[in-house]
């Protein structure tokens, strides 16, 4: 001990802190945030290690969403699966159809004797992920909508009014032609998340059926028929012609878009609430935000937009001992200040009442206009069967198909209405091929 420099009471010291360390339980997240949201879901994990000592939550990054999604099931069949995996909201279905792999975070909280009220949830968002009964499978955690971030230096350049933002595709289009053809911006509109914007969130916010079953939410059999109505044809050869105008630019999949509008290339953006964490972080002009643009000839329109993000999947498997610890972190995630924070600082919705009024008492809406957009919108009306949200088995990989029917059209190897069509049609294929699966 003379040679270590370490005193008998000093070596019993670190003997007892050595044991209290390896007696934590360590709970792995596997998670899909990278760049200012990974930084900030860390944080949230930080905090609640230091609030305790029993328990150890371990955020791991796993790729994007898909990837994380096929990561899990693999890693599942070798019995190797976190206690937490984030799946994007379109992974739902899927993941209600893994019957006893998923642990309901309901049931969870209930079996841990946890206070745990689904009812605080804003609406909007639970349903999303409820059964038929309304019973709770996966715990909300970053839940966002579409929005539209504009440049407002752009706009004042270009003769238009910075403070009333357009409201209609029609205005949107006009304000982009403004932009481009006085040489303020090359590019006047990108979007993000193709299909989420231009298919899922277009048919709900002009109140139009995606499928049948209410959207896939009632039932395995559901049938795609947003052809039907007609108004995904017409906005998809309406982005068409504005390419071939130079009024708008196709970016890609997923947001990889958005760095177009941060560096001042693009005027206006189509994308994620939750993209405000970037946008503020990089961009180096005025800022502004707004609802969707709609189709004001549409009845109804706008209705409320539905939600993108992801929640929680509490997975079976692991030691019994350690879901204490993640019913504990799933109660620290929901208090009220630690919503609300992070809600403020990402662009998520606050996805409890009691978040959202805290955030609105604290003056933060009024410091921060346009912060509410997200909100506003998704509670702009009472939800209808159209516009609760959307519930597909095999779901990220028709998305995907989705956006391949829309860069054809958007390139010219269809017209937009054969590109709608043959998406609805292999969109039913790959929905009974799931259906058959579950039989």
């Amino acid at each position: 001990m003379r040679t270590l420099g370490l005193s008998a009471t000093a070596l019993v010291a670190l003997f007892i802190s050595g044991t209290a360390a390896s007696a934590q339980t360590e709970i792995q997240w596997w998670h899909s945030m990278a760049g200012e949201l990974g930084q900030k879901l860390e944080a949230l994990a930080t905090g609640f290690n230091e609030t305790q000592s029993d328990y150890r939550v371990v955020p791991l990054y796993r790729g994007t969403y898909p990837e994380s999604m096929t990561a899990a099931i693999a890693a599942f069949r070798a019995n190797e699966q976190p206690h937490l995996l984030q799946v994007f909201e379109v992974g739902t279905g899927t993941f209600m159809a893994a019957g006893e792999a998923i642990y309901p975070v309901q049931e969870l909280m209930g079996d841990t004797g946890k206070t745990f009220d689904p009812e605080s949830y804003l609406p909007a968002v639970t349903g999303y992920y409820q059964t038929g009964e309304g019973t709770l499978l996966s715990f909300p955690f970053n839940s966002s909508s579409v929005i539209l971030y504009y440049n407002k230096d752009a706009f004042e350049a270009a003769g238009l009014d910075a403070d009333n933002p357009p409201k209609t595709w029609d205005a949107l289009a006009d304000a982009a032609r403004k932009i481009t053809q006085s040489g303020t911006k090359a590019c006047g509109l990108t979007t993000t998340w193709p299909a989420w914007v231009n298919l899922e969130n277009l048919s709900a916010w002009h109140n139009k059926p995606i499928a049948t079953q209410q959207n896939g939410m009632a039932g395995l059999d559901a049938e795609f028929v947003f052809d039907d109505a007609g108004l995904v044809a017409r906005h998809w050869a309406n982005l068409a012609e504005w390419q071939k105008d130079g009024l708008y630019q196709y970016r890609g999949r997923t947001n990889t878009a958005g760095p177009s509008f941060n560096s001042g290339e693009c005027a206006m953006l189509l994308e994620s609430s939750a993209g405000r964490a970037s946008i503020t972080a990089n961009a180096d002009f005025d800022v502004g935000y707004a609802m969707m643009p709609y189709y004001d000839d549409v009845e109804g329109a706008p209705q409320n937009s539905i939600i993108g993000g992801a929640s929680l999947w509490v997975l079976r498997g692991k030691d019994e001992a350690s879901y204490n610890g993640v019913a504990d972190f799933l109660a620290y995630l929901s208090q009220p200040d630690i919503q609300s924070q992070w809600h403020q600082t990402t662009g998520y919705l606050p996805i409890t009442k009691a978040a959202f009024e805290a955030t609105e008492a604290s003056g933060f809406y009024e410091k921060n206009p346009g912060a509410d957009t997200a909100i506003r919108e998704i509670n702009l009306n009472p939800p209808t069967e159209n516009s609760r949200g959307l519930r597909f088995g095999n779901y990220v990989q028709i998305r995907t198909m989705f956006e391949e029917e829309l860069e054809a059209a958007l390139g010219g190897q269809k017209t937009p209405e054969a590109a709608v069509a043959d998406a609805q049609r292999r969109g039913n294929e790959m929905l009974r091929e799931f259906e058959a699966q579950q039989q």
